[in-house]
């Protein structure tokens, strides 16, 4: 019998890449912390992905118990997201001054995990493909994202599943777009608030949704008021507007008919 190799914390956690992937150029101080908070973010990032795809897997087989395990995980995980901005906010602008010239063109705005997050949930806009054209295993990964049903997509299907009237209009969607609000949608989740009992699965479903939404429109806000408090309004690297555009999609949900409905109940 083979004999295994040694497994110690250092190497299952494959700490020497991990520790040794911060390659400052400033020589600032402070740019330790800019790389340490993004790259962080991008392992939860990691995270995310790895949950929703699962998830709308189960969504879409009808299994929700282990969809729900699955949900709160990704809002646990957007609250470290959250939690990052606060630390993050310590870099004052002329710490930031001293860091931000050697960022040459890069940009969260690059950020493909990101893009994927937002596509998976709902939020899609074939553009935003051509900033990642230079890599194209990533641009066609998001490209292949925009042909499937996101999450939302698939709980409406599991929603006309289930006997709700879902329009064919809805459900037969160009799905490179992101879903409109529709009255026979809220008209479908009003039926299921009205009573959780008859209900209850579909009900906390919702209720996991909007925990999504909160905690992704939470982390949007405190990157505005961060970019705010450190560039104010300056034009972001990479040529992006900075905070009039996280300004503009704070105003993008994906789940609409699931904050309207709370007017209707």
């Amino acid at each position: 019998m083979p004999t295994l190799p040694k497994v110690t914390y250092a190497s299952y956690l494959d700490l020497d890449r991990v520790l040794s992937a911060q390659h400052p150029l400033s020589g600032a101080h402070d740019e330790l912390l800019f790389i340490v908070i993004h790259q962080a973010s991008e392992l939860w990032l990691k995270l995310c992905l790895h949950e929703l795809n699962a998830a709308r897997t189960e969504i879409a087989a009808d299994d929700l118990r282990p969809a729900f395990k699955m949900l709160a995980r990704v809002a646990r995980a957007q609250g470290q997201l959250i939690s990052s901005w606060d630390v993050l906010a310590t870099m004052t602008p002329s710490e930031y001054s001293a860091v931000r010239p050697h960022l040459g063109a890069s940009s969260g705005f690059q950020s493909a995990q990101y893009r994927m997050v937002e596509f998976i949930l709902g939020g899609r806009d074939a553009g935003h493909v051509r900033s990642h054209e230079d890599t194209p295993e990533v641009a066609q990964a998001l490209r292949d994202e925009l042909a499937r049903p996101s999450l939302y997509d698939e709980v409406l299907r599991l929603l006309a599943r289930r006997g709700f009237a879902i329009p064919a209009a809805v459900l037969e969607r160009d799905l490179s777009q992101p879903h409109r609000a529709s009255p026979e949608v809220e008209a479908a989740w009003a039926a299921v608030y009205a009573d959780p009992e008859a209900h209850w699965d579909l009900y906390e479903l919702a209720e996991k949704l909007v925990d999504l939404e909160y905690h992704f429109q939470r982390w949007r806000f405190g990157h505005l008021k961060t970019v705010e408090r450190i560039i104010g309004f300056k034009r972001g690297t990479g040529g992006t507007e900075g905070v009039p555009y996280l300004e503009r999609v704070l105003k993008q949900g994906f789940f609409p008919e699931l904050l309207s409905v709370r007017t209707a109940l």
